[in-house]
């Protein structure tokens, strides 16, 4: 006789999971595989390396590998070919279990660039395994007072494949007393059973023999038989009644030890002794069951006695058996079924890999920094992950496949703002209340050459005096470099130019490490007021950044020129300076003046004259003004006097220490028999004396509005020119020599008046302009006249006109 059990809905389950399995893949843009299970070893699987639009020849260089979570190496590829091999044994049993679905995840790694790829290899299942039964033989007791149509619950066999493979079909050998039944119980539970067709009769036949046999739906065929050997007790005629042959109830996993789950009620219609009812489990279920949950002979309570874990079972049966006391005993069965509830008991798991560090402060934004997997063994909603990361981070999370995250740059980096990154990414599940864990990425920030060595300002004033020793040190220049390491190393040097007919570096160098700055010649004040240059400092980065600074070197005076004399005559050849006077002149009257310069500037080109004392400390009629240098007469002349004069006048300048010059006058006495000449010549010479001093003031006049003019243009242009900066160089030289101009009512100091050259590249040379009124004590005073405190001007070489 043969059963064909047909679940109708069993089927349309499995025919909604396939389609809903096709239209999943369909739009999951991953490449999908499928093979046998029990495959040998090297069967081929796919083209993957093709599949995935990768080359062959790239497969070694970029470091093609494969990863599958928990499945060891049961899957490998040949990187010669780039075919999809299988490598081991693959038993979709132990794999997946009764699962419908089974497939193998692998995730496809390469590098340069860093990139995944998700592929699924469904395992099909083969007809390898036959129907089992939980016993080979089975013994059972009947009274004979049961009555037809009665059935005994029986444990179907069991069949670890899947769909086609696992439907089962039985067939009982040829009896007149029992047929067999198979009923679905619940979901995917079914029921199997004897039924009596006739009374037994004990006295008859004591003890029945059935072969049951199993058999699948694979090709070909497997089966599996079991031996029942049914013995007839004619005994207690009465057995119990469960209230329902099924309970079905719901429970939380993890429910703790002693938690009731449901009480079982069975009632026996005799009395007394055969009325008394003992519950216990059916002796055929698994060991796993029979330690989850006890139940009290007694009351029928099933309750909690081992850790329940939806994750482990989501669904138990237990067979419970209602047998009374009677002699010989009668039992009834009924089904419980527990449906296990899931709760959020399962921490979210997180892996970080396959990170790329450091990261440049100038990668582009969405570089892979890292790869990010989660999982939950929950469900449903205590099974959904999401991950997010921690604020203000230049970073986010790019979700690339299902619990599959790439954490990518967001935003540029600056290493220089921020060197190392502590990104927390945390996982969190759905549950109410949800659980979460977090793992922490340590991102290093390297550095590129993007800042330039910076100065403390963009310019620097030096003064130094001259003839400084050659060699000496006159400042150091330092820029800082916000970069690290070489890219911070900064080196200094000389931005070489012409400083008149001469390069700059024969004046100063600069230390390469250190950025001192020496001077390599002693520096001349009346030759160079003013060394204008830039040091530039340059990085070692590659490619070197660099910036500049400017040097404003003051070259400050020193007295080290000593007044020189001017003497009459073409060029100023002559020793002495020579005059005639006549002897008819009055006190006071102004026979000569002695004329000196000093290359110095300021108070050390400020002179003062001093007549040196005659040989035997005669008294000479003559003086010399302090400031003006005019020699004039202390009283009249007479006929007592010498009739030749030689005066030593001492030329002194103001600096310290003080250098001087001497002159030496030579003045002559006209006799009186040449006074009518003399005093015509004197009237003459003192008439043109009167014209010269009033052209002189004039000229005077017209040189002091001249130079106020030429002073405010001056520092116009200077400004201007340091704004334009504009790159031209001058001669260094002296200029022509001042025009000396004298009154009578004082004089201009008479100075080699030179063109300062300020050698600064930034404009034409510039003329130096100093007015300054010492504050002396006036000079002794003669009969009709009074010394005037003279002031010195510089005057440009165009003043010196007048």
């Amino acid at each position: 006789m043969v059963f064909f059990w047909r679940e109708g809905q069993g089927v349309w389950r499995l025919l909604l999971s396939v389609l809903h399995l096709l239209f999943w893949e369909a739009g999951s843009g991953q490449v999908h595989y499928s093979v046998s299970e029990e495959a040998k070893h090297g069967t081929f699987v796919g083209r993957i390396a093709q599949d995935l639009g990768l080359e062959l020849a790239e497969l070694v260089p970029r470091l093609f590998r494969l990863a599958s979570k928990g499945r060891g190496d049961l899957l490998e590829v040949n990187l010669q070919n780039g075919i999809l091999f299988v490598n081991s044994r693959i038993d979709r049993e132990e794999l997946c279990g009764r699962s419908v679905e089974c497939s193998i995840h692998l995730e496809v790694i390469v590098d340069r660039p860093l990139q995944v790829f998700h592929v699924e290899v469904e395992v099909k299942d083969i007809n390898d395994n036959q129907p089992v039964f939980p016993k080979a033989v089975k013994n059972l007791f009947i009274y004979e007072s049961r009555p037809p149509g009665s059935r005994i619950p029986l444990e179907g066999a069991s069949d670890a494949d899947i769909g086609a493979n696992s439907l089962l079909t039985y067939t009982l050998n040829s009896n007149e007393y029992f047929t067999l039944d198979v009923k679905r119980n619940y979901v995917e539970i079914k029921s199997l059973g004897l039924v009596l067709k006739k009374l037994l009769d004990r006295e008859v036949t004591p003890e029945h023999h059935l072969l049951i046999t199993a058999v699948d739906g694979g090709k070909p065929v497997l089966t599996g038989t079991i031996q029942l050997k049914i013995t007839v007790v004619d005994v207690n005629d009465n057995a119990p009644e469960f209230e329902s042959t099924i309970y079905k109830v719901r429970l939380f996993e993890n429910a703790p030890n002693g938690t009731l789950v449901v009480t079982v009620n069975a009632s026996d219609l005799d009395e007394g002794i055969n009325k008394d009812i003992v519950y216990s489990f059916n002796t055929d279920m698994s060991a796993d069951t029979l330690s989850k949950f006890h139940i009290d002979p007694v009351n029928g309570y099933i309750s909690v006695k081992g850790n329940i874990d939806f994750e482990f079972t989501k669904l138990y049966e237990i067979q419970v058996e209602a047998t009374d006391k009677g002699n010989p005993p009668m039992a009834d069965h009924c089904t419980v079924v527990v449906e296990i509830l899931d709760t959020n008991d399962n921490v979210p798991e997180l892996v970080v890999k396959s990170l790329s560090l450091p990261v440049l402060e100038d990668a582009p934004l969405g570089t892979v920094i890292a790869l990010i997997s989660v999982s939950d063994g929950d469900s449903g909603a205590n099974g959904q992950v999401t991950c997010t990361l921690t604020h203000h981070v230049p970073f986010k999370l790019v979700s690339t496949f299902k619990n599959y995250y790439s954490l990518v740059l967001d935003s540029a980096l600056d290493r220089e703002s921020m060197a190392n990154y502590e990104v927390v990414v945390t996982a969190r599940d759905g549950g109410s209340p949800s659980l979460s864990t977090t793992a922490s990425v340590s991102v290093e920030v390297a550095d590129v050459n993007d800042n330039a060595p910076a100065f403390a300002q963009p310019e620097y004033t030096v003064f130094v005096k001259e003839n400084n020793p050659p060699g000496c040190h006159i400042f150091t220049v330092s820029a800082r470099d916000a970069d690290a390491q070489e890219n911070a190393l900064v080196s200094y040097s000389l931005v070489e130019r012409r400083v008149g007919e001469r390069a700059l570096s024969s004046y100063v160098s600069v230390h390469a490490e250190s950025g001192k700055v020496y001077a390599l010649q002693p520096l001349d004040h009346e030759e160079l007021e003013l060394l204008q240059f830039q040091v530039s400092a340059r990085d070692a980065g590659v490619p070197p950044l660099g910036s500049n600074v400017t040097l404003q070197v003051f070259v400050l005076d020193e007295n080290d020129n000593a007044p020189a004399v001017l003497l009459p005559g073409p060029g100023g050849g002559a020793d002495a300076l020579s005059q005639l006077v006549a002897r008819s002149v009055g006190a006071g009257h102004v026979v000569a003046k002695v004329r000196a310069v000093d290359a110095d500037s300021g108070y050390n080109a400020w002179l003062s004259y001093e007549l040196q004392p005659a040989v035997g400390g005669a008294r000479s009629p003559f003086r010399v003004g302090l400031y003006t240098g005019e020699i004039s007469t202390t009283r009249a002349l007479d006929e007592a006097d010498a009739p030749r004069h030689r005066l030593l006048v001492l030329v002194k300048d103001h600096g310290e220490p003080a250098l001087t010059a001497t002159a030496t006058v030579l003045l002559s006495l006209e006799d009186s028999g040449q006074a009518p000449k003399a005093s015509s010549r004197a009237s003459s010479g003192a008439a043109s004396a009167d014209t010269v001093l009033v052209d002189v003031n004039v000229y005077l006049i017209i040189a002091i509005c001249a130079v106020s003019s030429l002073f405010v243009l001056t520092l116009l242009l200077y400004t201007a020119l340091r704004c334009s900066a504009p790159s031209s160089e001058g001669a260094c030289g002296p200029g022509k020599p001042t025009l000396v101009c004298s009154s009578a009512v004082g004089s201009w100091s008479y100075s080699q008046q030179r063109r300062q050259r300020v050698c600064s590249g930034e404009g034409p040379p510039k003329a130096d302009l100093m007015a300054f009124s010492p504050c002396l004590p006036p000079g002794p005073i003669s009969g009709d006249r009074e010394e005037q405190t003279d002031v010195k001007v510089d005057l440009p070489a165009k003043v010196s006109n007048f």
